[in-house]
């Protein structure tokens, strides 16, 4: 049996960062295991293009979102929940990085990447919780390698720790209420993240089957961090 094949055919997944790479690519994968999408990003046209491919609104909703706006996230999870009933599993996945170096970046993008990266997924957080509680469902957070060790001069670094904190946070918090919590922690990934992309690199859809392996472990199960590197990665 493939790891897809092993997910329950009626749950419901509320991806954020969805329109491209690790999104759509778990997406894509989700889809085939059966699940159905509640998929959210700024890009309305690339998000609906991806919601029309995977079934159009009976199986994946297309809802444009900015995930720093608090408004447009309960927006977005009283949108999953009208179109399928339930939310089984979140997964806060928007984020951008910028170049190395404290003087090789402007404040303003600094900003942007902190409250993406950081202050957006707490508020996907905080916004699917209940409903996550009333599925006794799954959270997972996008971090990365770079959220377990400092990278010199990176502000994403940065905000990724915040993110591996998060995870901990949460799973501390949720402790009992039947929410499984999971960090995934790329490594170099070959994704639109990227302007050039590396050589010898992960691509999207081996993230996307780390999540579907974390979602589909039965409910005794909860997988707290997947570290994924590719082979040609040292640190």
């Amino acid at each position: 049996m493939s790891p897809d094949s092993a997910a329950s055919t009626d749950r419901v997944m509320l991806i954020t960062g969805a329109s491209s790479g690790i999104g759509a690519a778990t997406a894509r994968h989700a889809a085939a295991a059966g699940w159905r999408l509640v998929l959210a990003a700024r890009s309305r046209e690339r998000l609906q293009g991806l919601a029309d491919e995977l079934g159009g609104s009976e199986q994946a909703l297309a809802v444009p979102c900015d995930v720093t706006d608090w408004d447009a996230q309960q927006k977005l999870v009283a949108a999953g929940l009208d179109a399928f009933g339930q939310i089984d599993a979140a997964f806060a996945n928007a984020g951008f990085g910028g170049p190395r170096g404290f003087l090789n970046d402007t404040p303003e993008h600094w900003r942007e990447m902190v409250l993406t990266n950081v202050y957006g997924a707490a508020l996907t957080l905080r916004a699917t919780i209940p409903a996550l509680k009333q599925s006794r469902g799954h959270l997972l957070l996008t971090s990365s390698v770079a959220g377990r060790r400092a990278l010199p001069g990176s502000m994403y670094s940065c905000t990724k720790h915040a993110v591996t904190a998060m995870g901990e946070a949460a799973r501390q918090d949720l402790h009992g209420t039947g929410i499984r919590v999971t960090l995934i922690e790329p490594g170099m990934v070959d994704t639109p993240f990227f302007d050039n992309p590396p050589t010898d690199a992960l691509f999207d859809d081996d993230i996307a089957r780390a999540v579907i392996y974390a979602i589909s472990q039965p409910p005794h199960v909860d997988v707290n961090e997947i570290l994924v590197r590719p082979t040609a990665q040292q640190g």
